[in-house]
């Protein structure tokens, strides 16, 4: 990686989480409750998982080095912020939870060896965990053998459905297809330049996005389409390219620390994104971090949240996260959809009333969250969340101005018709 793709890498607050060192307390939202009055572990777990008469132990998988690392690490502190909080409030059936961290590495065997070590001698009763769609595919048939339960917290490109698994990001209908209706509707957009990073969440998204714009957007045409490896930072042969085209769209979809090198390299070839359409559906506040907000100001991103949110429960979570892992730090829609993983599981847990995955995931539909930042959720049959879905448009703080949302809740369909 570059060494412009490493400064988003390299603050304090990213060095602390590399190194291991103990967070901050956390404030909790919720008050105090006593750890008395648990129910017996043999009612509640029968199938042998980390659950004792005080603890049960949860596993948390992400990325806190490679280029995934700008990314994940956002993740990994918004689930032991929320894993501080239900402690705090009593735990999950009056269980402290603990938890054990392993590091994906940005590479995806990696991610599947951790997560058989979490399952298999851990005996983890849930992990949180994953970014990529190429890291969860690599873990899923894992999951699916050893009968584990994920939380994954990322927008992916949907075409996908697990007992095993719970989504807490959006899938294609609520944010890639919602955020091409969008932009043609608000900005008369017709011709696309698709961009993405070389696996399977970008390919298969763009796939998708193709089809709508070609099938569903009246006059609309995609003029060019490239794909470039993970952590590759050299953009300015396809830039001379968007230059040339000058399509009405650049729907980006770049991940990881790559970002840093192209929006610097778009706005060093003179690429205004006040005046050149820019739509995203990868790059959250976490990455802005790193590739600086005066180097994106204009793009537009379609998510179903950001920090700027205004409601008590994101002002409520703010705080605490800032809190817990410093002032400067900063919150995307990642983040936050990690953080609603201990808090789904939490609830779900008591409402089956046991820690034994199969009635956790028979019990998860209808599980719902009313103090999620993003507003209330809940769990669908297909173990994705209803939620909103929102268009940003990125400020030169590295906020973004919230510039639309859907009235109502958008109900995720993974497999939608015509798209597959």
């Amino acid at each position: 990686m570059s060494d412009e793709a490493n400064k988003g890498l390299n603050s304090p607050l990213r060095r602390k989480l590399l190194m291991g060192m103990a967070a901050l307390p956390a404030i909790t939202m919720l008050p105090r409750t006593s750890f008395a009055q648990a129910p017996a572990t043999s009612a509640v777990n029968t199938t042998g998982l980390a659950v004792t008469d005080t603890e049960v132990t949860v596993g948390i998988l992400h990325s806190v080095t490679g280029t995934m690392a700008i990314s994940e690490t956002g993740s990994v502190e918004a689930e032991k912020l929320a894993i501080e909080q239900i402690n705090a409030s009593g735990g999950v059936l009056g269980r402290k939870i603990k938890f054990i961290q392993e590091d994906g590495a940005s590479d995806w065997p990696t991610f599947a060896e951790k997560a058989k070590k979490l399952l298999v001698n851990d005996k983890c009763a849930a992990v949180m965990g994953c970014w990529t769609s190429a890291s969860r595919k690599a873990v899923l048939p894992v999951f699916e053998q050893y009968n584990g339960m994920l939380y994954y917290p990322t927008f992916y490109e949907g075409l996908e459905q697990s007992k095993n698994v719970i989504y807490t990001g959006q899938e294609a209908t609520q944010q890639i297809i919602a955020g091409l209706d969008w932009v043609n509707k608000t900005k008369g957009a017709k011709t696309f330049y698709l961009l993405g990073s070389d696996y399977i969440w970008p390919r298969t998204s763009n796939k998708i996005a193709r089809k709508h714009i070609e099938g569903h957007l009246q006059g609309a045409k995609v003029v060019g389409e490239e794909y470039f490896p993970l952590g590759h930072t050299q953009f300015n042969s396809v830039i001379n390219k968007i230059k040339l085209t000058k399509p009405d769209v650049i729907y980006a979809i770049i991940v990881g620390g790559s970002n840093v090198a192209f929006y610097k390299q778009l706005k060093a070839a003179g690429i205004d994104l006040s005046k050149q359409t820019l739509l995203t559906i990868s790059v959250t506040e976490d990455e802005i971090d790193g590739i600086g907000g005066e180097n994106i100001a204009g793009a537009f991103a379609c998510m179903k949240y950001f920090q700027s949110l205004d409601n008590a429960n994101n002002k409520a979570f703010v705080s605490a996260f800032k809190k817990m892992w410093g002032e400067k730090t900063v919150i995307g829609d990642v983040t936050q959809a990690a953080y609603l993983g201990p808090w789904l599981w939490k609830l779900t847990v008591e409402k089956a009333g046991s820690f034994d995955i199969d009635k956790v995931a028979a019990a998860s539909p209808g599980v719902e969250f009313k103090g999620a930042p993003e507003g209330y959720v809940r769990i669908h049959e297909n173990h994705h969340l209803w939620s909103k879905t929102r268009v940003g448009k990125a400020k030169a703080d590295g906020q973004y101005e919230l510039v639309y949302e859907t009235a109502d809740l958008v109900e995720p369909d993974p497999f939608p018709k015509g798209y597959q």
